[in-house]
């Protein structure tokens, strides 16, 4: 019988889809996010699989949310966490760096760095008690190369890619895999958060190619997470067809 997968930022996007594959393979889940209204919706769409669902209302920026959220789940619920996908993160802004306005920085970097952090440090205890489990870092082709406006975003999943290797040396001994997933462009709410909004620009970023959706990252989470105990994927690059690096996109006009 398969364990817990805990996912962050399971509300939408890359998360929901995660989250999804992961229960139809039988894992349990607990889904953690914000918007607690979408936690109960995705419950409900996945009431009919015989798995067991926890939801967390968290926001991983809060190190005592974080800390409090893990400590409301039974001691058979944590105990039994096989997976962990640090999944929430998020872009603000683009444009160039003396142009950067401080409150888009520290929402990237708190939940980018800061929440993957305070969510992996909550988490691996029960992992090493295992000595076993998987976790999954969703980085970004961002955390691969930099681009024009992206500076403190790429920064942030530059992070992510570094902190997925020093997790690999850190846990190695307790048996504990880490994965590091860097998609490419992706046709989820990401460019609508960034433009804080804006449809009209947000669709613009999609026009003329087959984006990446969120179902072809869970699939590769799914790949990663169901290879044999003996098999670690530390990274996957994905990218659309029309994508060649972060900054050169081929759009059919």
């Amino acid at each position: 019988m398969k364990g817990y997968a805990l996912i962050t930022g399971a509300s939408s996007g890359f998360g929901e889809a995660i989250a999804q594959s992961l229960a139809k393979e039988g894992y349990s889940l607990i889904i953690a996010a914000r918007r607690t209204e979408r936690l109960e919706s995705l419950k409900a769409n996945l009431s009919h699989l015989p798995v067991q669902i926890e939801m967390l209302t968290v926001d991983v920026r809060d190190e005592q949310s974080v800390i409090s959220a893990l400590a409301s789940l039974s001691d058979s619920v944590k105990d039994h966490i096989e997976i962990l996908v640090n999944n929430a993160g998020l872009a603000v802004g683009r444009g160039p760096i003396d142009q950067g306005i401080s409150d888009d920085w520290n929402r990237m970097i708190d939940t980018n760095i800061k929440g993957l952090l305070y969510v992996t440090k909550a988490v691996v205890p029960y992992l090493k008690k295992q000595k076993n489990g998987h976790i999954v870092n969703i980085a970004s082709i961002a955390g691969k190369e930099v681009y024009a406006g992206g500076n403190v975003y790429c920064a942030s999943k530059h992070a992510v890619d570094a902190l997925s290797r020093s997790m690999r040396i850190d846990l190695v001994s307790f048996g504990i895999k880490v994965t590091n997933i860097a998609p490419g462009a992706a046709e989820t709410e990401f460019s609508l958060v960034r433009f804080k909004g804006d449809q009209e620009t947000a669709d613009s970023v999609y026009e003329g190619y087959e984006a990446l959706q969120a179902q072809d990252i869970a699939d590769s989470v799914l790949f990663a997470v169901t290879r044999p105990a003996h098999v670690n994927i530390s990274d996957i690059t994905i990218m659309p067809t029309a994508q060649a690096s972060t900054s050169i996109l081929h759009k059919e006009s």
